[in-house]
């Protein structure tokens, strides 16, 4: 007996019905991160709020989702909505859990984003006579932005990781449809490795691109190299 079969791994890294799962996962983690980004702006918004409900239900809020494990909200999500009438597909409700996880985290990540931007650097715009809509756009937002792309970054490759807790309420991603092969054919190792790789891969496109925006964002603070001629 083998204990591990190249030609079978090689069959299970390019089977369409993984490939499929691969395709599933990416869509969870686009629409979760883009879901998870609107809300968290607006509950950081509210816990930077000088009006004390909306600040208190701002922390409440990151501190439950935070403080609770995300495989026991999408089972909460999943079992407990049916009994207020709520009865949505696993993806539906795959996607309400990792939003709501998601902007949890990114509302902290987008408020220090913003509270690191110097104070001066809106006064300055204000003093010259930017409305605050431009100031936001022009001045504060690409600064707040170049700090957020770090801790952003990595709460994204969480994240793409974190959907593979989604199998639990059957969505068909990439391990669920692993789970699926593997009680199928039996080929354990073979198929876990062929799941590997597309995490792997998932992951390192993901940090491709998250280096590039670092360099791209980071252009305007890095400082001007001055060459002297001769004369």
């Amino acid at each position: 007996m083998k204990l591990f079969d190249p030609a079978a791994f090689f069959d299970y890294l390019f089977n369409r019905f993984l490939l499929g799962g691969v395709a599933v996962t990416i869509g969870l983690t686009v629409a979760a991160v883009v879901g998870g980004l609107i809300l968290g702006m607006v509950i950081a918004w509210m816990r930077s709020a000088d009006n004390k409900p909306l600040s208190s239900f701002a922390r409440f809020y990151i501190w439950f989702f935070r403080g609770t494990p995300l495989l026991i909200q999408l089972v909460v999500i999943y079992t407990g909505l049916p009994h207020f009438g709520l009865k949505f597909g696993v993806i539906t409700c795959a996607l309400i859990g990792l939003i709501l996880n998601e902007a949890a985290y990114l509302a902290e990540i987008v408020r220090s984003g913003f509270l690191s931007v110097p104070p001066g650097q809106r006064e300055a715009a204000w003093a010259l006579g930017l409305p605050q809509s431009v100031t936001l756009r022009r001045v504060t937002l690409p600064q707040a932005f170049r700090l957020m792309i770090p801790p952003l970054g990595n709460s994204i490759n969480s994240l793409l990781k974190a959907t593979s807790l989604a199998s639990v309420i059957s969505v068909e991603e990439i391990m669920r449809r692993s789970d699926m092969l593997m009680q199928e054919h039996f080929q354990v190792l073979e198929v876990y490795a062929a799941a590997t790789v597309y995490y792997l891969l998932l992951t390192s496109l993901w940090d491709v691109v998250q280096r590039r925006l670092e360099k791209h964002f980071g252009r305007s603070t890095v400082a001007p190299v001055v060459r002297l001629q001769r004369a």
